[in-house]
């Protein structure tokens, strides 16, 4: 019986993912320390298949720094001798993918409903959305301010105490397809929200002074590709004249250094910039949301994962923020907060210096807008893309973030009055 039941777990991945089955493939991490190193990685991602993890491309690789990366099975060897061959320290993170996504899906496979400590596939989120609002109408209501490239409908909900001329912070999960913390993360907010109101003391003040915007999953397209097809999948799913490559990095589709170092012209890379500025129709919806609410919306702050971090304008260019300092010393707060539950160390400071330049991010866009307080805060690295976190995990990602999420508004709403 447990043989079958093996056996039935994983033909239930592989049939969600496409064929995908990612036998001996591994994750690496390298030491780079020069120019030369660089170039053996550049060197490599040009003869293999080579997913980055951290950055999110060769191109935005720094001295002294480490780089993390998928190799596929029939290229292990190959990279393996090119990093010996040119002294490139390095370790083994993921020995065999197969195992680490296997055990996801069987962890999916026993979850039924939606559930704050597993991931909820969007038919789940979808319908939780219109649940948790209609369950607390005094507290939560929902909208529609787009839809995706595929007709998708992209709902906002809005958190707080009815009131008048409210400041807002707008929080939205799900840019990057593959990183599911991130969404766990909004739904665990909403949830805290609800619970807690009238019963915490800071929850309650925040609700009833700030409005908040959460928009639980941004990239729907790609975040369901990710449990019927392929797993990694990063970007939107829209389609491009003249190319048979799909999709665009939401991220890099703001009009904020668009298309500048640290993205990419080319449609088949994970960070395509997409033709034009705001050319994605959920990059677009957030955009237009943002600036007819600019009167409301004082704190914009992103989520995504892996790195932990929390950083702030700007990212495409070395240039500092007018409130650089505020920012700088709201973030070594913040991320001080965080740590304070379960010791959880975060960087942080501007993007550009704290990890690499990245064209077009969403935070520096908000900056530009005049949203004086945008952040881009990126979750615990407890497994790339969340893959393979017990619930434990899940929930200790969750609650350190919220603290760090009220330690911010805190700061906003004192600043406000």
């Amino acid at each position: 019986m447990l043989a079958l039941l093996v056996l039935a777990t994983v033909a239930l991945a592989s049939a969600h993912h496409g064929g995908e089955h990612f036998e001996g493939e591994k994750v690496f991490r390298v030491n780079v320390e020069d120019e030369n190193h660089i170039n053996v990685i550049r060197n490599l991602a040009s003869t293999t298949q080579i997913d980055f993890w951290k950055p999110d491309s060769v191109t935005q690789i720094k001295p002294h720094s480490t780089v993390d990366f998928r190799v596929k099975a029939e290229d292990i060897v190959t990279v393996e001798n090119v990093l010996k061959q040119n002294e490139l320290q390095h370790e083994v993170l993921i020995s065999n993918l197969r195992n680490v996504v296997e055990a996801q899906f069987d962890s999916r496979v026993r979850a039924t409903g939606h559930s704050y400590v597993k991931y909820n596939k969007w038919e789940t989120i979808e319908a939780w959305t219109q649940q948790v609002a209609t369950e607390n109408p005094a507290l939560i209501s929902r909208s529609v301010i787009g839809t995706t490239f595929e007709g998708r409908d992209i709902y906002l909900l809005k958190v707080g105490k009815a009131g008048q001329n409210k400041p807002a912070i707008f929080i939205d999960c799900g840019f990057h397809a593959r990183e599911w913390i991130s969404p766990a993360f909004c739904q665990w907010f909403v949830r805290e929200a609800v619970r807690t109101y009238g019963s915490e003391i800071q929850i309650t003040e925040l609700l009833n002074k700030l409005d908040f915007y959460i928009l639980p999953v941004l990239n729907i397209d790609g975040y369901i590709y990710t449990w019927t097809k392929s797993r990694f999948w990063r970007k939107t799913r829209s389609t491009h004249a003249g190319s048979s490559c799909i999709g665009t990095d939401p991220n890099r589709n703001f009009d904020a250094g668009w298309c500048k170092i640290g993205a990419s012209r080319n449609p088949c890379d994970e960070t395509y910039c997409g033709p034009a500025a705001e050319s994605e129709k959920e990059t677009k919806a957030l955009a237009d949301f943002i600036r007819n609410n600019l009167s409301s919306i004082k704190a914009y702050l992103t989520i995504h994962s892996y790195s932990q971090m929390l950083i702030y304008p700007y990212s495409y260019a070395y240039k500092l923020g007018e409130n650089n300092v505020e920012l700088n010393t709201l973030a070594k707060a913040a991320v001080k907060e965080l740590a304070s539950l379960h010791g959880t160390k975060y960087t942080y400071g501007p993007g550009a210096t704290t990890i690499y330049p990245a064209a077009g991010g969403s935070d520096d866009w908000a900056y530009d807008q005049g949203i004086r307080y945008s952040f881009t805060l990126e979750l615990r690295d407890t497994g790339r893309y969340g893959f393979a976190l017990p619930e434990s995990q899940i929930r200790a990602t969750c609650e350190e973030t919220l603290l760090a999420i009220k330690y911010i508004a805190s700061y906003v709403l004192e600043h406000l009055y």
